[in-house]
């Protein structure tokens, strides 16, 4: 006989495929062939904040599956140079490098450079969640953390004038990081796309115009 924590485990979990099922973005995401919701994210900043122009170079952190890509593609044109990466595999698109390796690594980074054929870029973009514990503090450290790295990367790989979007949680920690955003760029917008789920704490950060004097600079913090 299952006990109360099987129990209330197997609810949860048929409740949350319930609602994926039932979800307009994940049935928006299928008609339309895009990998995940994720997709609408992406659409919706790039339109509001006016991100995407044909030809750009970009790299997408912690691309898997793929929908981020594959906006990405559809979006920019044949000349655009994409290249995506995460430690898990991702299917193949069309027009998109895909690395799966770690970009925080060395290994990672020169697969990333040879890429980019050591050009720097006008977008980098992160989807990037940590594996769920359960804790809440420990798991909005990791969050924070993550998003620490996507910006101490398009620090060394952007152009000066780049953009960044970088998810985030609301939650401890997150009006530094918010700050040390501030510190890079021009103009940084807090954004909850509709796609994004009402109860989340999930916001993303769209950053405008990488600020030329901290191309390559550690954060003092």
């Amino acid at each position: 006989m299952a006990g109360p924590k099987a129990v209330k485990k197997h609810k949860f979990v048929k409740a949350w495929v319930q609602e994926h099922v039932n979800d307009h973005w994940v049935k928006e995401a299928t008609r339309l062939g895009y990998r995940s919701r994720a997709a609408f994210k992406l659409l919706e900043l790039a339109d509001r904040d006016k991100l995407f122009r044909a030809g750009m170079r970009v790299v997408d952190l912690g691309s898997a599956p793929g929908s981020w890509a594959q906006v990405l593609h559809e979006k920019l044109g044949p000349g655009a140079r994409i290249v995506a990466i995460d430690l898990l595999p991702m299917d193949p698109i069309r027009g998109v490098v895909f690395i799966q390796g770690d970009f925080r690594e060395p290994e990672g980074l020169s697969a990333v450079e040879a890429a980019l054929e050591g050009r720097k870029v006008d977008l980098v973009v992160s989807d990037l969640a940590p594996n769920l514990s359960g804790v809440e503090v420990a798991d909005q450290a990791r969050s924070v953390h993550l998003g620490e790295l996507a910006l101490e990367f398009s620090a060394q790989w952007l152009q000066p004038g780049g953009d960044l979007v970088v998810k985030a949680f609301q939650g401890g920690g997150f009006a530094e990081f918010q700050r040390a955003v501030q510190r890079r760029f021009d103009k940084v917008y807090v954004r909850k796309p509709k796609a994004s789920r009402d109860r989340s704490r999930e916001v993303y950060l769209v950053a405008k115009r990488l600020l030329p004097e901290t191309v390559g600079a550690a954060d003092a913090d």
